[in-house]
């Protein structure tokens, strides 16, 4: 692949004057320009950003990288609006992309935002020991991670209280009078997934309950699996009477599945879902959930990277924001 350097020889001029021409400076003449153009044409050569860091002050591109695992999720799609608020008010621009919870999607797209020379990237690791994001944080690329942390990892990051929201859910559902709670969770190697499923538990031993395997199930953050979850609790000799659910995606797979056996919600089945969405007040009735500060959440980790940016040599900081019970009539 041809570079700056390749196309400057070629047209024989400076690599300075080649950057001028990419970002269509007055400054060069038309003859020049011309030969740059002819240049990269002989050498198919395709101009990205990394020319403009020649005239960006201080080496910055003002361009940031966004990594989410669901762009169909509205928590990630409420986080990446707090994360591009932050950065255009700061003259950053923010490039996104769409992992689909794939490690080879998250580095095909790690690899385009480095060749695209982004001055930093946000993401949520698709595991705790997510090899590709280990390899690029060892590679020097400021990162900040959202949503999920990697294990024993220093570093920044901004998570939500999972394990204190899926407390005060199943602590509320125990204090309705429910026993049989089932519990639809997502895959145990994510770290929001973990704690959620650790609130659960210790909900259940502050109230001197025991956790019955029958109850619980590992979803994959999807619909589908929401719904084939709940249709398995669903069919147990003794059901559930409550079901918590931990993620919004997963929760409306679960609530497919009790509308389908003509269930009545809270009469029939309690529901608490973990994650609020832009209808839960419309639905009849209206689903209690635990809210996270998914705007807040996004705003912070821009924050963060912008502080990293400033100062390469800060101390780490890990934010940890406080979910919120949102009782409704679902439970």
């Amino acid at each position: 692949m041809a570079s700056l350097t390749d196309v400057a020889r070629h047209a024989k001029v400076s690599i300075a004057t080649v950057s001028r021409v990419i970002n269509n400076s007055d400054k060069v003449v038309p003859e020049t320009r011309a030969l740059v153009h002819q240049a990269m044409a002989e050498l198919g050569f395709k101009p990205n950003r990394v020319a403009r860091r020649l005239r960006q002050k201080g080496g910055f591109r003002h361009l940031l990288g966004l990594i989410i695992p669901d762009i169909q999720n509205p928590f990630f799609a409420e986080m990446a609006r707090g994360v591009e608020d932050v950065a255009y008010a700061n003259k950053f621009a923010v490039m996104l992309c769409n992992s689909d919870e794939d490690l080879q999607k998250e580095e095909f797209y790690i690899d385009v935002l480095q060749s695209e020379s982004v001055d930093g990237i946000i993401l949520p690791p698709i595991s705790e020991r997510d090899p590709v994001v280990l390899k690029l944080i060892e590679s020097g690329v400021p990162v900040v991670t959202v949503d999920r942390s990697l294990t024993h990892r220093a570093m920044d990051k901004v998570e939500v209280d999972n394990r204190r929201g899926a407390f005060e859910a199943v602590d509320h559902l125990i204090k309705l009078g429910h026993r049989r709670i089932g519990l639809i969770a997502g895959r145990l190697n994510v770290s929001t997934s973990r704690e959620r499923r650790l609130g659960y538990d210790d909900a259940m031993a502050a109230h001197k309950l025991p956790v019955a395997p029958e109850y619980i199930r590992g979803g994959d953050f999807k619909q589908a699996s929401g719904l084939a979850m709940a249709e398995e609790l669903l069919a147990l000799p003794s059901p559930p009477t409550a079901l918590f659910v931990l993620n919004n995606l997963m929760t409306v797979g679960a609530l497919e599945s009790i509308h389908r056996r003509k269930l009545r919600i809270p009469k029939d089945i309690a529901v608490i879902g973990f994650d609020d969405l832009p209808w839960a007040e419309a639905l009849d009735p209206p689903l209690t959930v635990v809210r996270q500060p998914a705007y807040e959440v996004g705003q912070a980790a821009a924050e963060l990277l912008l502080k990293r940016l400033e100062d390469p040599k800060r101390a780490e900081t890990h934010l940890k924001l406080l979910p919120k019970l949102v009782l409704r009539s679902s439970c």
